[in-house]
């Protein structure tokens, strides 16, 4: 805390600016945890409901439980694109028929949310790739001009003792360790949400696939 307190004006812009990186990455790291994290559980849930109960009408009654996970999305979005079409059905057959247009209008539905969840997923992940990558130089920018500082003084003093050189360019360092404890826990994070997002989004992938197979066989047995 000493040696940032008498640090250079330029400098505490510098940790300043560090400082703000660091803190708003880590809230978007807490952010980005819970939402990956609930919507990779709520997946897996609605999945197997999904299978279980088999007909949309009842799995549309009970999606709204599952609001968090973009693979409910998806089937709700499709559930809403074939019921503004909706007609009745045979005894015995799905409650919904599907007919050539409608498969087209279901792809297109599908793909929009898709799209969307795709873009709610990866928000903010943005910003830890910025700073992964900007802290590091940001924080070498103070250190330089902190140095630059140490040695302007030295020059103005006439001397170059270790006692004189060293409090400026220690100081000087800081902004580069600060830098650095910005960077490394937003590149971690941008690479461990980045993981867990293209795991959702092959999921999404696999389910759209899937929706539209089921309304192909519903179009095909009508």
């Amino acid at each position: 805390m000493e040696l940032v307190l008498n640090a250079g004006p330029v400098v505490k812009l510098v940790l300043l600016i560090l400082v703000y990186f660091s803190v708003v990455s880590w809230a978007i790291i807490i952010h980005k945890q819970l939402v990956v994290q609930r919507a990779v559980r709520q997946s897996e849930k609605f999945l197997d409901f999904f299978w279980t109960k088999k007909r949309f009408d009842t799995i549309g009654q009970g999606v709204n439980d599952y609001r968090h996970s973009p693979l409910s999305v998806l089937f709700r979005e499709a559930y809403r694109e074939l019921a503004q079409s909706r007609r009745p059905a045979a005894e015995g057959d799905e409650p919904l028929v599907a007919d050539l247009g409608e498969q087209e209008r279901v792809a297109r539905a599908l793909r929009r949310a898709t799209t969307s969840e795709t873009q709610r997923l990866e928000k903010y992940l943005s910003f830890l790739a910025t700073t992964g990558s900007a802290a590091p130089f940001i924080g070498l920018f103070g250190t330089v001009w902190g140095i630059m500082d140490a040695f302007h003084g030295i020059g103005q003093t006439g001397s170059a003792s270790l006692a004189v050189v060293a409090p400026g360019i220690s100081e000087a360092l800081v902004a580069t360790a600060i830098g650095l404890v910005a960077a490394i826990p937003a590149v971690i994070g941008y690479n461990h949400f980045v993981n867990k997002v293209n795991l959702l989004i092959g999921e999404m992938d696999n389910f759209c696939q899937e929706m539209l197979n089921i309304v192909q066989r519903m179009s095909g047995s009508h």
